[in-house]
């Protein structure tokens, strides 16, 4: 699904509120009060002149990169995300996204403290969040027990709550949208929710429409095109599920399949790997993960569970099973091979490919409100060169539209017509595929493959393990190298691959 975002709500009001009330209206700002929106600055100055930024890149993606910057009168360390304006497709909804930042106030929800903008670039400057994501710092513990697992989802539901008390509903929760404040032991540290990309406004009753998350963590209700706020509750679930276990309920070699089981919703917990978790957190699981929203535990009521309340009372003090990291490792870093071989080969595609899309998205897009059907799609895709269309598309399409009633946005678009692994274009894949093999020999070795990961600016630098874990997943026969048949096949979707966003 990519990162799809809005239709529904108008832009964030500037109000805020800590919305205790039993009935969930939250407090209106009165007139002459003080809202805690109100000292997030917009700046019309130089950047520069308030803050000294550091070349090195912290993380880059589809939005832009982040830097740590010192505030020069304050000496403040921050974290600056900078955004081209030339790739902002909806300058309205990403000031929907600010406005929504702006709002939140909570110690599990990332700061936003001003902005920035000039002809180029709009910049947020965020609290910077040094301990690096969920899932790298449960892997570095080596141990991780299941009272820490409750600590953990204890913060991230109270962000929850606090968002669904303000009327946002987040619509892309997934691990790589939590960072660690500091690099202090996971029970002294504390979570942030760090991307309002997808997030809304919206009202009690309200049917939301556009598809918008992530394989692994969507709920069947978002796939079908009809969904509430409680589709937060089903990710939180997985979430879980995933921090347990090491791995996620729903899985599958490609999307498409991730997608099937989603939608069925069956999911079980398997004695091996769940012989030292407490009945407790599986009742937790099963209460988040209820097909039926109505059914489905809110945030309130999660917090008031005994597992949660109580920090896992019934939890036998030991690790999680043996195999718990090495689950992890191996579902995380495949998200890494991913991640960083789509960004290579985006990085292969010529202006000119992106601009015959661009343009065509626009023609299609007859009233301009930024979304098209399937059908238009289709017709997108052959109009922007591609003779033939792939028989599965109409597979592909209906993964994402399995009622018919759903719309493509521009991302989406995109997504289906670069990322999409199924219809890779050879010539395409090799340019990428000669990017990791440095020494020009037709095939990956574990050394090229940590030598690329490990000097990307994407991606953080790849332990020997992890290496190891990835050449497995994707070297079929077993030679210890990657040819380039292999590597097809992954991008294709087959061994190691299946493991990005919708």
């Amino acid at each position: 699904m990519g990162c799809s975002a809005s239709n529904e709500t108008d832009a964030a009001k500037n109000t805020t509120g800590s919305a205790k009330a039993k009935d969930g209206l939250k407090k209106e700002v009165k007139d002459g009060g003080i809202g805690h929106a109100q000292f997030i600055i917009d700046n019309t100055g130089k950047i520069t002149e308030h803050y000294e930024m550091d070349k090195k890149k912290l993380g880059e993606g589809s939005y832009g990169s982040v830097c740590k910057a010192k505030n020069i009168s304050t000496k403040a360390i921050r974290a600056v995300k900078t955004i081209p304006k030339a790739q902002m497709k909806n300058l309205d909804r990403f000031k929907q996204e600010i406005a929504i930042m702006k709002l939140m106030d909570h110690p599990n929800i990332i700061k936003l403290y001003e902005t920035f903008q000039d002809h180029r670039n709009i910049y947020l400057v965020m609290e910077l969040c040094a301990g690096g994501e969920l899932f790298d710092r449960i892997i570095e513990s080596r141990c991780f027990t299941e009272v820490q697992a409750a600590i953990l989802m204890q913060q991230i539901i109270r962000a929850i709550y606090y968002m669904h008390e303000n009327r946002v509903c987040h619509r892309d929760l997934k691990p790589e949208n939590f960072l660690f404040m500091s690099k202090d032991p996971i029970e002294k540290n504390t979570l942030k929710i760090i991307d309002f990309g997808l997030s809304c406004k919206f009202s009690l009753d309200q049917v939301m429409t556009t598809k918008a998350g992530t394989p692994y963590y969507v709920a069947p209700q978002v796939l079908a095109g009809k969904y509430d706020h409680m589709s937060d509750l089903w990710s939180v679930g997985v979430i879980m599920f995933v921090v347990l276990c090491g791995y996620p309920p729903f899985y599958g070699d490609t999307d498409g399949e991730v997608l099937a089981k989603v939608r069925l919703g069956h999911f079980d917990f398997n004695p091996a790997d769940w012989k030292n978790v407490s009945d407790d957190a599986k009742n937790l699981i099963r209460r988040l993960l209820k097909m039926n929203p109505r059914d489905r535990y809110t945030a309130e009521q999660a917090l008031n569970h005994e597992w949660i309340k109580d920090k896992a009372p019934k939890a036998t003090n030991v690790s999680l099973q043996d195999a718990f990291v090495d689950n992890l490792r191996g579902f995380r870093s495949q998200n890494k091979l991913k991640k960083a071989a789509l960004h290579i080969i985006a990085g292969q595609l010529n202006e000119d490919q992106i601009k015959a899309l661009r343009d065509t998205f626009m023609q299609l897009d007859n009233n301009g409100d930024g979304l098209l059907t399937p059908a238009e799609l289709k017709e997108g895709l052959a109009k922007a060169g591609l003779k033939e269309i792939p028989p599965d598309l109409a597979q592909i399409m209906e993964d994402v539209d399995s009622d018919g009633s759903g719309v493509i946005d521009y991302t989406e678009f995109l997504a289906a017509t670069l990322d999409r692994r199924q219809y890779m274009q050879e010539d395409v894949c090799w340019s990428a595929f000669r990017v990791f093999d440095r020494n020009g020999d037709g095939r990956i070795s574990p050394e090229e493959l940590k030598q690329v990961l490990c000097s990307s600016d994407v991606e953080e630098a790849l332990g020997a393990q992890q290496v190891v874990e990835l050449m497995k997943e994707v070297d079929d026969n077993g030679d210890g190298h990657i040819d380039f048949q292999e590597f097809m096949q992954m991008m294709k979707g087959g061994k190691g691959g299946g493991k990005g966003g919708m």
